[in-house]
């Protein structure tokens, strides 16, 4: 069709930012949720130019998945749209298939016509069971009704932001093709802070950077890694769903510019043996009333005591929550110490190998860092548990608990056996919901050589739950 026909929405960075940050900022600051809704619906109705609604949601593993619906359609039908949830692992199964998709109205993003294409807008969904509540296996559902009570209850604000690294790689579909080819290619072999304007990663970078920034992000700065043809963009802090969510968005928006620019981003923790695999370093703090409950200028570290408790609660339970912060098989190649691998179960101000940091901070930004997250890992689950476990988990009765020298699993195996075994992840994710998580990482570790040995098989990455191959997945 003739582009001269169509006059579908395509709005410049600048209108988008302006437009992402305004519902941003309802969103920060807890607008009514009614409130959005009329105006969200108003929006799309007198907006012509809007042909479709993306939808997305996550399933039990954090891939994410994205339905357009019609715009006339969802206007009328947004409290009654349906989906079969047995299609999607770690869901229902077949027999109780039905699940419904609610509207989350304050997690409303423009997109960049030229990524997303023209005449669309995205929103995150809510998944919803038969009994009209949210959904068990539904961990963004799960993270927010758990903010929401504490904010009721205890006046506290969870607030998170994420260091996401990745890998940007020659060819379309690296991932997909890896079982053929047996390597990635490097576009770049800079290294730290190091490429040349115009090269191609510093192109992927700047053009990801430009649609972050388009999106509301707030960026703060953006750079290659240590290793080669590694990057990593930085935002502000955020309340920790829509931390959680901007995580989602984050790799999307990577995935889609390299795609556009015949490369693939790759979130795999460690594609490459013998560099500097990829984490996600995960920055939390709890702020009541405005203000950060984590800061104590007469401290240690200037971190007060409702910080340290958090942060013990968490190093008691490394090993029970590893597999969720670390939830593939490749994911245990980059514990390794030899790679400033955070695999010490310890927390440090300036030791790298500790699971936990505490970074320099002042009133404002103090914040207890936990470096052993993996970039695949599903953000709602991973702020779900670290923020569970750092205010209602157990402390150990170890002495030196900061400074113990415990160490998480090197493979996951051990990672899956400490998960089933744990009360602790009971508690936290239920037993359903707790054996279906679990089932799932044992079905990709089975399908896995045993040993990891000294470079990445074909099967890490291929049944890799982010790597697009349904056809294999059927085959589970």
């Amino acid at each position: 069709m003739s582009n001269e026909l169509r006059n579908f929405l395509s709005l410049s960075y600048g209108e988008l930012e302006e437009k992402n940050l305004s519902a941003k900022a309802q969103r920060m600051g807890r607008v009514a949720a009614h409130k959005i809704q009329e105006e969200r619906l108003k929006y799309l109705t007198d907006t012509k130019e809007i042909k479709a609604v993306t939808v997305l949601f996550s399933d039990l593993e954090g891939r994410l998945h994205m339905l357009d619906y019609d715009k006339k359609f969802l206007v009328k039908s947004y409290d009654n749209l349906t989906f079969d949830g047995s299609s999607i692992r770690g869901f229902t199964a077949q027999r109780e298939s039905d699940l419904r998709l609610g509207i989350d109205w304050s997690a409303f993003y423009w997109g960049p016509a030229d990524i997303f294409g023209p005449g669309k807008v995205l929103v995150f969904g809510e998944v919803i069971d038969k009994q009209g509540t949210s959904y068990s296996a539904d961990m963004r559902g799960v993270l927010k009704g758990f903010a929401q009570e504490l904010h009721a209850k205890e006046g506290y604000t969870l607030n998170a932001a994420n260091e996401i690294e990745g890998f940007i790689f020659a060819g379309i579909d690296a991932e997909r093709r890896f079982p053929e080819t047996g390597k990635f290619d490097y576009v770049n072999t800079g290294g730290y802070y190091h490429s040349l304007p115009g090269d191609p990663l510093r192109t992927f970078i700047d053009s990801a950077a430009e649609v972050m920034r388009a999106m509301g992000f707030e960026n703060e700065k953006d750079h290659p890694e240590v290793a080669p043809s590694q990057f990593e963009i930085n935002y502000g802090y955020g309340e920790v769903v829509a931390a959680a969510d901007q995580i989602q968005i984050y790799k999307l928006v990577c995935r889609q510019v390299a795609t556009k620019l015949g490369m693939s981003a790759s979130f795999l923790p460690k594609p490459v043996v013998g560099v500097n695999g990829s984490g996600m370093h995960t920055n939390v703090s709890i702020s009541k009333e405005g203000k950060n409950i984590f800061w104590d200028p007469q401290g240690e570290e200037k971190l007060a005591k409702p910080g340290w408790d958090f942060v013990d609660r968490i190093l008691t339970h490394g090993n029970d929550i590893c597999l969720l912060l670390n939830s593939s098989v490749n994911s245990y190649r980059r514990l390794d110490p030899h790679f400033e691998a955070p695999n010490q179960i310890k927390a440090s101000a300036v030791d790298r190998g500790s699971m936990i940091r505490i970074p320099i901070g002042n009133e404002k930004s103090m914040r207890v860092e936990v470096r052993s997250v993996a970039p695949d890992a599903n953000p709602y689950l991973v702020l779900y548990s670290i923020f569970k476990s750092g205010l209602h988990g157990d402390t150990a009765k170890i002495e030196n608990l900061r400074q113990a020298q415990r160490y998480l699993p090197d493979n996951v195996y051990t990672a899956i056996e400490n998960f089933r075994n744990s009360t602790w992840t009971t508690k936290l994710l239920g037993e359903d919901v707790k054996a279906r998580y679990a089932d799932l990482k044992q079905a990709s570790a089975d399908r896995c050589p045993r040993l990891l040995g000294t470079f990445v098989k074909a099967q890490e990455v291929q049944f890799h739950h982010e790597v697009y191959n349904q056809y294999l997945w059927n085959q589970f």
